[in-house]
């Protein structure tokens, strides 16, 4: 539980600092659909430092946003899950934006079902596949949702730049590389009820700047990679971030990156550091997490832009990743 310890862009719009330094908390959650590897890492802002706490559990998901918000301080919540729609997908939606039709699908919960096989796929039910099925390719996938190829499935965000490969699609829900199942768990289960309960949140970049949402009891969701965001802290693992080996090795470099951010570890987050997170296979939940906040801090103060493609489609409906400069490099 939260303590009171604390390539171009020519064509975005962004903003670097307009927030200041007041006080005020960061946190960002490693986010899956088994409860035991969602990890959060939080940290609190006073006269320009951070104080950071160790990764603990994300824990009963109503409860999130009113442990975050408890202080009554602007809160910056990064998650490492889609927030966002493709845009061949949503070309064809009714509503005007992505947090209109989040907050819709409170009243249609058969969205969420993951089809076994292609005969079910629809637009009123996307996800694909419940299990693995011979030929099965994202261009049937694709087809079966009436998008004219596979890369309609991606949002822009979701694209290999020059700086990283592709992520995976929205609704795809099979294999290591996917991110379906993270998206049903976290908006089915957490963010639609707590559109509906009117929670004090806003979505970037939907509805404006990360630093002009930000707001005395709001929390400020937004979308943060951490594969992204350890490039943006300038590090680089000599292994897997799975092997216990990799992290502990980079722990040197991971405790510097935090004092260029003015980020102090508390005694519990450096010896988590120093141990690579520990054997568990949750150790690279705790890791991501903590290097999420990193990124999410770079932002915040202003070491990287707030920075959204001018592309109407981004903005409404596709979402961005926090930090990302990089554009894909098909587009």
């Amino acid at each position: 539980m939260l303590s009171s310890r604390p390539a171009a862009l020519a064509d975005c719009q962004h903003a670097t600092g307009a927030a200041g330094m007041g006080e005020m908390i960061a946190a960002h959650a490693d986010w899956s659909t088994d409860p035991r590897k969602r990890w959060l890492t939080w940290a609190r802002r006073r006269d320009g430092q951070w104080l950071a706490a160790a990764p603990e559990p994300v824990g009963e998901v109503a409860a999130l946003l009113p442990r975050l918000l408890a202080a009554g301080l602007p809160v910056a919540l990064g998650l490492d899950l889609p927030l966002g729609l493709p845009r061949d997908y949503a070309a064809a939606r009714p509503e005007a934006d992505f947090p209109t039709f989040l907050r819709g699908l409170a009243a249609t919960p058969g969205f969420f079902e993951v089809n076994a096989g292609l005969e079910t796929v629809s637009p009123a039910r996307p996800f694909y596949p419940a299990r693995g099925v011979a030929g099965m390719t994202r261009a049937a996938h694709a087809a079966a949702l009436g998008l004219a190829g596979p890369e309609g499935l991606s949002r822009w965000c979701d694209r290999a730049t020059a700086e990283r490969p592709a992520g995976a699609p929205v609704f795809w829900t099979l294999g290591a590389n996917q991110s379906g199942k993270a998206a049903i768990a976290a908006w089915r289960d957490w963010l639609v009820p707590a559109l509906a309960a009117d929670a004090p949140i806003r979505l970037w970049p939907f509805e404006g700047g990360l630093h002009a949402l930000l707001a005395p009891g709001r929390a400020v969701l937004a979308e943060v990679y951490p594969a992204e965001a350890l490039r943006h802290c300038g590090l680089r693992l000599a292994g897997s971030k799975r092997a216990e080996g990799s992290r502990r090795a980079l722990a040197p470099a991971l405790l510097a990156a935090m004092a260029a951010r003015r980020v102090t570890p508390t005694p519990a987050l450096a010896a988590a550091v120093t141990a690579g997170f520990g054997a568990d296979a949750a150790g690279e939940d705790r890791f991501d997490s903590v290097i999420g906040l990193l990124g999410l801090v770079g932002v915040l103060d202003g070491g990287r832009p707030d920075a959204v493609p001018a592309d109407p489609w981004i903005r409404r409906w596709e979402g961005w990743v926090l930090g990302q400069t990089a554009l894909p490099r098909r587009a």
